[in-house]
């Protein structure tokens, strides 16, 4: 694909300040307003997490009945001052040390496991030990080369796989965040399109409104098409709730109006800014859990975190290098070994900040769809995550229904990249089929990498090509073995 947001310059061009020549900019083809403009749209698209991570750990309680942060209530604005924090001040590091348009915050899935997993068995401050523990061991694997070593082990059509899988599984959240695919009430069948079978809301026609702005402004090639379509969004949202009011999806337990808002209720807030509280900020006990739960039961937690971590960063960031062209022609991103370096902090970081660990966003497509190339992009997220941190009812300004559309369109995008697979070859075919299709189908970047790296060993050693398979890729394969196995192994340890 070729369009003005990917250029390919035939030589490398003069630095035209110090800016440009720190970022790579014009030898990357980009602009500082591409890169601002690709930053403020990466932004936009994961937003959302400042309001979903508190959402997810801020509402559950640990062993011993406390809320995150202490207390016997949910304290969310707690949650989302420190989520915002560690998101932009990571964020801004991989701009500047890994000169990547890739962000962070605190990652989904794994926030999850932790809340429900995790602080189930003991107190927050153990949990997030954990997920500092697990970050330093990553950072260990990193710093040693063994992580990047098992990214190059890795054949370059599972890689391609895994960024068309990434697509996919970002088109689905948008498309389900967006509530044009919803969960059925009849238990044979698991999505339906809308609410039953039929598309009905005032939100539903914000996200129409807003793909086909987007759609019809990229088909005319116009710059910053995304970021335009999002505000564009975000306008007739607020004059459909103003008019309509529309409300809230969820009421009460006992209340939920399918036709709401998914998240945010879209509203000109009356407060702009908001003195942020970071009281949440290292509270976490490093060996707790060890002596709450054992050493093996805490050891299979900590393993289960990493396997999740590990790869889906190097599918995230395979996936944003091939969404803005910037991967060699091994399928590697410039830099890798820097972006992996950060990742791993970052993972560390959100445990040490109390808001679970923190990873690369698939999101961070949206701002490399619309321009971004290097690391300046990252850096202006990450301000906009900072700035986040006291203008909380901005952020909430935007509903989900305005932001998702970006992320369908990437995920178009990214799927462009199907036709570099050999279809013919079963070995690597199949193999990238299942990473493709179980990303959206788990809802797992890791379940659909994990089924790749399996399916390829298996099927290379019955058909008399083991001796195409790394060593390295023997190993990772046994692991997911274990990964995806890991009931049975606790209950043969017993520790379940």
């Amino acid at each position: 694909m070729s369009t003005d947001t990917r250029p390919s310059p035939s030589s490398t061009p003069t630095p035209t300040s110090g800016l440009d020549a720190f970022f790579t900019i014009s030898a990357r083809g980009s602009t500082v307003g591409r890169e601002v403009r690709g930053g403020l749209v990466t932004f936009v698209a994961m937003a959302y997490i400042i309001v979903l991570n508190p959402l997810i750990i801020g509402t559950v309680t640990d062993v011993d009945g406390q809320y995150l942060g202490g207390g016997d209530a949910p304290d969310l604005a707690l949650v989302a001052a420190a989520t915002a924090l560690v998101a932009g001040v990571m964020t801004i590091t991989m701009g500047l040390v890994a000169n990547f348009p890739l962000a962070l915050a605190t990652g989904l899935g794994l926030n999850a496991f932790v809340a429900f997993a995790v602080a189930s068995q003991m107190t927050w401050a153990d949990a997030m030990g954990l997920v500092v523990l697990e970050g330093l061991i990553i950072f260990l694997l990193v710093v040693t080369g063994f992580r990047k070593a098992v990214f190059l082990s890795v054949p370059p059509t599972l890689k391609t796989a895994i960024s068309v899988g990434i697509g996919l599984f970002i088109a689905f959240i948008g498309l389900v965040d967006a509530g044009v695919v919803r969960r059925t009430a009849a238990p044979p069948v698991p999505v339906e399109l809308g609410i039953g079978g039929r598309l009905d809301g005032w939100p539903v026609v914000v996200f129409v409104v807003g793909f086909f702005v987007i759609a019809i402004l990229m088909a005319l090639r116009v710059k910053g098409a995304i970021l335009i379509g999002i505000a564009t969004a975000t306008v007739v949202a607020l004059v459909v709730e103003a008019v309509a009011k529309v409300g809230p999806s969820f009421v009460s337990p006992d209340e939920v109006n399918p036709k709401g808002w998914s998240l945010n209720v879209p509203a000109i807030p009356d407060q702009w800014v908001a003195v942020p509280d970071f009281s949440l900020l290292g509270t976490f006990n490093l060996l707790g859990s060890w002596q709450r739960v054992g050493i093996v039961a805490a050891a299979l937690l900590v393993f289960t975190l990493m396997l999740a971590d590990f790869f889906d960063t190097m599918g995230t960031m395979v996936a944003v290098g091939s969404e803005g062209d910037l991967l060699d022609e091994d399928g590697t991103p410039p830099n890798a070994q820097r972006i992996l370096v950060v990742d791993s902090l970052a993972a560390a970081a959100g445990g040490a900040a109390g808001v679970s660990s923190n990873t690369s966003y698939v999101e961070s497509a949206a701002g490399v769809g619309d321009g971004a190339r290097t690391g300046l992009a990252s850096v202006v997220t990450g301000l906009c995550f900072l700035a986040a941190t006291l203008l909380a009812p901005v952020v909430n300004l935007i509903p989900y229904e305005a932001a998702t559309p970006a992320l369908v369109i990437v995920g178009f995008l990214m799927m462009t990249q199907v036709r570099a697979i050999d279809w013919n070859d079963m070995v690597l075919a199949l193999p990238a089929f299942l990473t493709i299709v179980l990303m959206p189908f788990t809802y797992s970047i890791t379940a659909g990498i994990g089924a790749g790296f399996v399916a390829y060993v298996v099927l290379a050693v019955a058909t008399g090509r083991a001796r195409q398979v790394s060593a390295l890729m023997w190993v990772v394969a046994g692991l997911f073995v274990v990964y995806f196995a890991i009931a049975p192994v606790e209950r043969l340890l017993g520790v379940s």
